[in-house]
């Protein structure tokens, strides 16, 4: 499997500008139909060969900005441009033709692993669909696949429920690869393995990144996840971005209120660090009836009054470290 990305050193690889993404929920009976914001006007930039991390709780909008970039669901409004190029000003049939390049690897590999499928047509499946070879050359490159994510060849005859969590997260994975793509989602890829499995898989992810020049949207809930993989890390409450920086930025020196009460969770104890952990009131507010003003205000530690009443603009700490919220 060869890797023929280029590097644009211009501009980002990847550019998520002003990504809106509204959602109508269905009335039933005397309940009208209700609207809420599932991703509001986030932005950022991934550059070729990085991971970009997106952090939050469970229904801040992480996957859906993801399978948003990959046109999996339509944008309400905003841009995508990969390599510089809009992806919504392409009809279905064009998209179609790019989406070998574009690919996605969900937290459940059933979503990918037909369960009547031998693992040699289920790789050989995305080859045959995209023709990204001759037939006579499909079966060789099933191989290298199985070789390239660790699986013995004996694995092309079995069937999904053959293999274990993990593997089958390797078959996952070399199914995507099996395109040859140059940008991948990945949603919770290890959330539902094994600590030990965990481990495994995140380095063969960083292997492949490397070997292949790929670049990476990393979604995950788990802040030891993101740290250990991500580049960048953006992080998410109620639709929204609250702080974006460089990774070792955002765990070692947080500044939003949010970022800080995550990572003060995460952080294991130390003897010599007075720092408590922060612990978060209340529950999210409900994405149909966000609070107005700082969408984190309800359960803020340092609330002040105008944060029930001002959005806040981003703040600078750095060049590339941004975050937002009024405090100093």
């Amino acid at each position: 499997m060869e890797n023929n990305n280029k590097t644009n050193t211009n501009t980002p690889f990847i550019q998520v500008k002003d990504l809106r993404k509204d959602f109508t929920i269905r009335g039933d009976g005397l309940f009208k139909k209700q609207h809420l914001t599932a991703v509001d006007g986030v932005s950022f930039d991934i550059n070729q060969g990085e991971t970009f991390g997106l952090i939050g709780e469970s229904g801040s909008g992480k996957s859906t900005i993801g399978k948003a970039m990959l046109r999996l669901i339509p944008s309400t409004s905003g841009e995508i441009l990969f390599e510089n190029q809009n992806i919504h000003q392409y009809s279905d049939n064009e998209f179609r033709k790019l989406r070998k390049n574009y690919q996605m690897i969900f937290q459940d590999s059933s979503y990918a692993l037909d369960p009547k499928m031998f693992i040699k047509d289920i790789l050989a499946e995305p080859m045959q669909i995209h023709k990204t070879m001759a037939k006579k050359e499909i079966p060789n490159e099933v191989k290298k696949l199985l070789d390239i994510v660790g699986l013995p060849q004996t694995a092309i005859e079995k069937f999904p429920h053959e293999f274990s969590g993990g593997e089958r997260q390797r078959l996952v994975i070399a199914k995507v690869l099996a395109t040859k793509p140059k940008f991948i989602v990945c949603d919770e890829p290890v959330s539902a393995l094994d600590m030990s499995v965990q481990a495994k898989i995140l380095n063969l992810l960083i292997d492949l990144k490397k070997e292949f020049g790929l670049t990476y949207l990393f979604i995950a809930h788990g802040l030891n996840v993101v740290k250990y993989i991500a580049d960048q890390v953006g992080v998410m409450y109620l639709g929204r971005i609250l702080e974006i920086g460089p990774s070792d930025e955002i765990f070692n020196n947080p500044k939003h209120p949010y970022t800080k009460a995550l990572i003060s969770g995460y952080n294991e104890p130390n003897p010599k660090d007075k720092k408590e952990r922060i612990i978060l009131k209340g529950e999210i507010p409900s994405l149909i009836d966000r609070p107005q003003g700082c969408l984190f205000h309800t359960r803020c530690p340092w609330v002040r009054e105008e944060c029930k009443h001002i959005v806040p603009d981003y703040k600078n700490f750095s060049k590339t470290h941004k975050y937002a919220c009024i405090m100093d």
